[in-house]
């Protein structure tokens, strides 16, 4: 008969069934630790490695001292308008005036014996802006209606008139500042005259009675 082997059975539990550590238990081999649990020992391999990666980088231009630099262009500002040239401000006013053209020509029409509209000049521009702020003044009004005040609207068709003086000064005739010199002097002293009205009827009235009739009604 064939010799039959022996075998034995090794328990390789570390712990009983009473949960103590069997003393012919193998001793645990310690696992080891991952790689991204791994630290520096101290601060100088931290230190070493960030100046091997920024000796690592590609050098930079420095701009000498007193240089102006001049900023990265936003992507996200809007591309600058280009100057306009001769020609297309010359084409904008040949279509201008063609237009203005065949205006007059179809007024005419409609009312015969019409004359065509007077060239507009400086002098006209005055005018009209003194004769805008004066109504705003109430000192004019249509027919059967009640002068309104416009204070603010008055004040700045008054001021765009100073604005034209300033920058027309040493560009005009003799005639021509005269008459801006007058239309600013007539508006100031209107303008400062219902500015000083309102204030007294607003002192003078006491609270819930109607304001005088007669007067002009402010624009708010």
């Amino acid at each position: 008969m064939a010799e039959i082997k022996e075998f034995v059975v090794n328990d390789r539990r570390k712990f009983t069934a009473d949960g103590e550590v069997r003393p012919d238990a193998p001793p645990s081999v310690p696992k080891p630790p991952r790689p991204e649990t791994l630290q520096p020992k101290d601060d100088t391999e931290s230190s070493a490695r960030l100046i091997e990666h920024v000796d690592n980088k590609p050098p930079q231009a420095v701009a000498p001292e007193g240089t102006p630099t001049t900023a990265a262009p936003d992507e996200n500002a809007e591309p600058s308008q280009p100057p306009l040239t001769a020609d297309q401000i010359a084409q904008a006013q040949r279509a201008y005036d063609a237009t203005v053209d065949r205006l007059d020509t179809a007024i005419r029409a409609t009312n015969p014996g019409m004359e065509r509209m007077p060239e507009m000049n400086f002098e006209r521009v005055i005018q009209s802006l003194y004769m805008q702020a004066l109504m705003q003044l109430g000192g004019a009004a249509a027919p059967g209606q009640q002068p309104q005040l416009d204070i603010i609207g008055a004040r700045q068709t008054i001021d765009m008139l100073s604005v034209l003086a300033e920058k027309t000064k040493g560009n005009l005739s003799p005639s021509e500042s005269t008459l801006v010199e007058t239309a600013l002097f007539e508006l100031h002293m209107g303008f400062l005259e219902v500015t000083q009205a309102i204030a007294r009827q607003s002192a003078a009235r006491q609270p819930g009675t109607p304001p005088p009739p007669g007067g002009p009604t402010i624009v708010r």
